[in-house]
């Protein structure tokens, strides 16, 4: 989706759970958090990758609540994820859980996936491998 937003002439940032928790903490210092999401806004598209693969720290849940509310209604927002939203809350305190999901998903179009990893059925395929020398 990312990438197609891109080819189309849109401007994306693009995060993983972890990098959000780095922004947060590298303003927090300076009180110019608020300033920092702002910044990742102004893209036409946010997307956030991989959330529940990782531990989630403090403040990597603190800069996904901060970038689904400041961006609620005003901008897109992708998430993948391999955890349904219903169960952010294993991952972050429940309150922050509960607020973040009910502002990403109360205009959201939810598109679930199964079947087979497609990197992995490209790499028992032999494709995108080169033989080492």
């Amino acid at each position: 989706m990312g990438q197609q937003a891109v080819e189309e002439g849109l401007r994306v940032a693009w995060f993983r759970l972890e990098d959000l928790g780095q922004l947060i903490r590298a303003h927090r210092t300076d009180d110019s958090v608020t300033k920092a999401i702002n910044r990742v806004l102004r893209a036409d598209l946010v997307v956030v990758d991989d959330i529940g693969l990782l531990p989630v720290g403090t403040d990597a849940a603190e800069g996904l609540y901060r970038v689904v509310d400041a961006a609620y209604e005003k901008r897109s927002i992708a998430i993948s994820s391999n955890l349904h939203p219903a169960g952010f809350d294993e991952l972050m305190p429940k309150t922050l859980a509960t607020a973040t999901v009910d502002r990403l998903l109360h205009h959201a179009h939810v598109c679930q996936t199964s079947g087979d990893s497609v990197r992995l059925t490209q790499a028992l395929a032999g494709k995108g491998v080169a033989q080492m020398s």
